[in-house]
């Protein structure tokens, strides 16, 4: 849970920049890899972490001008991942000046839930890290590179002069 606006911006910044770097790998071929035909395409995933972000803060009254229908999927993934950086800036830019750290007090319904603003901020991040992990194994699968956001990829370590765990 965050206490300050402040302390959400400085965790969105990091979580928010881990996103997009997962986004700017995409390929618009790789949009279409799925594990099975009744699941998400990874294209499906990552437009909807794109809508998911207006839609949860919705919830407590933030006003946003971001996508918000998240079917049907755009074929393009450069326009994927350059919507997803408006929506998180657009975000960003309505907590500082819609909130204030006493309104992250606030509660309001979520989905059958009574929660805070603050509980709300944090649900939005793991939200976001939740989709991360399914994209990172689609894209695997796709044969893109994934990129580290917590420490390096499999293919990241040699350039840092390591040798990567052993499989």
């Amino acid at each position: 849970m965050f206490h300050t606006v402040d302390e959400f911006l400085q965790a969105w910044e990091f979580e928010a920049a881990a996103t997009q770097k997962i986004l700017n790998q995409l390929t618009d071929e790789s949009l279409h890899q799925e594990v099975t035909p009744q699941n998400w395409t990874l294209g499906r995933i990552a437009w909807h972490v794109v809508t998911a972000i207006g839609n949860i803060t919705s919830k407590a009254g933030l006003s946003l001008d971001v996508p918000a229908e998240d079917y049907p999927v755009p074929s393009s993934a450069s326009f994927i991942s350059n919507s997803y950086w408006k929506a998180s800036s657009a975000m960003e830019e309505a907590v500082k000046n819609q909130w204030t750290d006493e309104s992250l007090e606030e509660t309001q319904d979520f989905y059958g839930q009574k929660i805070t603003k603050s509980t709300l901020l944090l649900i939005l991040v793991q939200h976001q890290v939740h989709h991360r992990g399914q994209m990172t194994v689609l894209m695997r699968q796709a044969g893109l590179a994934v990129p580290g956001l917590y420490g390096p990829a499999k293919e990241e370590w040699e350039s840092i002069g390591m040798e990567a765990p052993r499989m």
